[in-house]
């Protein structure tokens, strides 16, 4: 798959000059280029001690994103997943570090351990006072001699760089980040490799299938485990931390490896307040990407102790785009609906034939889910199958607050739960149908009729009739011949659906917006729906 690169061999110095751009004039680099890309604060007056900290590209933000009053100093940037040289290292702890010394903060892996490790042994033959810390979060591999450093990094970079900003002195600033390394744990979980520029991508994850417990390079994980949900990926993960969870409090963060959305990450957020740690957790990290992994579908979960003095430091001012803040956890805060939004529910009432035609109904959506997906992936976005059984689904799960034995009732009452289930337009849409045909009826209408009053108030509204490609091709004419039956309504149904194939333009709904060619040959799927739940009513 194409990426939005130029050369492979330019893509991290044309990465790096974009942060530096794109700052605001709060960061410069270092020339050198192309052997030394160092990323430092611009107004750096080496008065303070200085947090040096780097590796291989591919985690943006890490770590160029994080250089800035209150977090480091320098950002020392290599290739894509390879440590920097010794020069680079060595140049960016010399460009910064003074009087009061430089602490470098070094990932548990060979090639930064011995890169930074050495520049910082020659940094102290020119002089200077440097000390190093070493981040081995990972909890993946409890029997590994040296676990990876993964996200938990940024604590340290949090932490350490609050202190250094309060005039703290080497010692103090190097010991707080001891502590906070010892404090750490982290685990990751991906559904997917990453894609790093030049190189054919990895497809080691099958489908169905997660990673747990990999590292920031798109190294294999501890294991591939089924994936269900969102749920159950954070419970595994859960588990895991909660066996070194020893303390009573403590913060959390929540880390975008690359490639997952932002509307996923949120769920993911919801899960781990609410999962086996969740009763621990003060505070949240995020959700963000901070440390990634190129394009990854993955996420990983760093825990910290939330003690005073942690709380205190990772509060403290950051100018630090990337850095999101740190938040107290609470619980979902739920305001009342304003007067006259909130819903009057009927009487619910019990009718055996009309709650077993309803169920019917909804289960013939809820089977037809993945079928009307696929239709309409090629007209539309793809999701006119899940809206439908998402509705059916709600709807089933309120069949007993209906008033099934009042079908006046009951026909306003759909409309009622659609408008707050069915998403999209035509969740509105079969709303007003219901709602005007309950109206209807309750003017004395008999059903047939009263369901034509629905039907031409939501083409009055919505704006869409028959030949327009839309649902009204097939739900119109199947209502005209349900006088004689279902099974004519059903037949009816079926030729307008198919009769939508042949329309090369559509004049409502998402399918307006879509070229002749991709119409042509596809049936309506809101139509196709239409016909599938009349097929299926007419067979029983």
């Amino acid at each position: 798959m194409t990426q939005f690169l130029n050369r492979k061999e330019d893509v991290v110095t044309e990465a790096v000059d974009g942060v530096v751009a794109a700052s605001g004039g709060k960061l410069a680099r270092l020339d050198g280029y192309p052997h030394i890309r160092v990323v430092v604060r611009s107004d750096w007056t080496k008065d303070r001690v200085a947090l040096v900290s780097g590796g291989g590209s591919g985690h943006e933000p890490a770590h160029a994103g994080f250089v800035g009053k209150g977090m480091l100093t320098a950002a020392v940037c290599g290739d894509v997943f390879a440590s920097p040289s010794v020069d680079a290292v060595l140049a960016g702890i010399l460009a910064v570090t003074g009087p009061a010394g430089c602490l470098v903060i070094v990932k548990n892996y060979t090639g930064d351990r011995l890169n930074f490790g050495l520049a910082v042994e020659r940094a102290r033959a020119f002089g200077h006072k440097v000390s190093m810390v070493i981040v081995d979060d990972d909890i993946a591999l409890p029997d590994l001699p040296q676990a990876r450093g993964l996200a938990g990094t940024l604590f340290v970079h949090k932490i350490a760089g609050a202190l250094a900003e309060e005039g703290a002195d080497l010692d103090a600033v190097t010991q707080a980040a001891e502590r906070v390394i010892a404090g750490a744990e982290s685990i990751g979980m991906s559904l997917d490799t990453c894609r790093v520029p030049g190189a054919a991508k990895e497809d080691r994850i099958p489908d169905g299938m997660a990673e747990l417990g990999l590292g920031i390079h798109g190294e294999a994980g501890v294991e591939q485990v089924r994936f269900d949900n969102a749920r159950v990926a954070v419970d595994a993960m859960c588990q895991k931390l909660s066996s070194v969870m020893t303390g009573d409090r403590y913060v959390v963060l929540l880390n975008n490896l690359g490639g997952t959305s932002a509307l996923e990450m949120g769920v993911l957020a919801h899960e781990v307040a609410r999962s086996s740690i969740g009763g621990k957790l003060e505070a949240m990290v995020g959700p963000a990407a901070m440390m990634t992994s190129l394009d990854m579908r993955g996420f990983s979960i760093s825990v910290l102790p939330a003690t005073k003095e942690n709380m205190r430091l990772l509060g403290a001012s950051a100018e630090i785009s990337a850095w999101p803040g740190v938040r107290g956890l609470s619980d979902v805060a739920v305001v009342p609906l304003p007067d006259g939004l909130k819903p009057i529910k009927p009487l619910p009432s019990e009718h055996a034939p009309t709650r077993a035609f309803l169920t019917r109904c909804c289960n013939v959506l809820i089977e037809a889910e993945a079928k009307l997906n696929a239709l309409d992936a090629k007209t539309g976005d793809g999701d006119t199958g899940s809206t439908l059984a998402g509705a059916a689904r709600a709807l089933l799960d309120r069949i007993d607050q209906l008033p099934l034995s009042d079908h006046t009732q009951l026909l306003r009452a759909l409309g009622q739960e659609l408008s707050q289930t069915m998403g999209g337009s035509s969740g509105v849409l079969l709303a007003i149908f219901f709602a005007a045909a309950g109206d209807a009826a309750s003017s004395g209408e008999p059903m047939g009729a009263a369901l034509k009053t629905g039907l031409a108030r939501m083409q009055e509204i919505g704006g869409a009739g028959p030949g327009d490609r839309t649902m009204v091709d097939a739900l119109a004419p199947a209502l005209e011949a349900l006088q004689n039956g279902l099974p004519a309504a059903a037949e009816a149904a079926r030729a307008g659906a198919q009769e939508t194939a042949t329309m090369a333009q559509a004049r409502a709904g998402r399918s307006a917006y879509i070229n002749a060619q991709q119409l042509e040959g596809n049936v309506d799927p809101g139509a196709e729906a239409v016909a599938i739940l009349f097929e299926q009513l007419a067979r029983e």
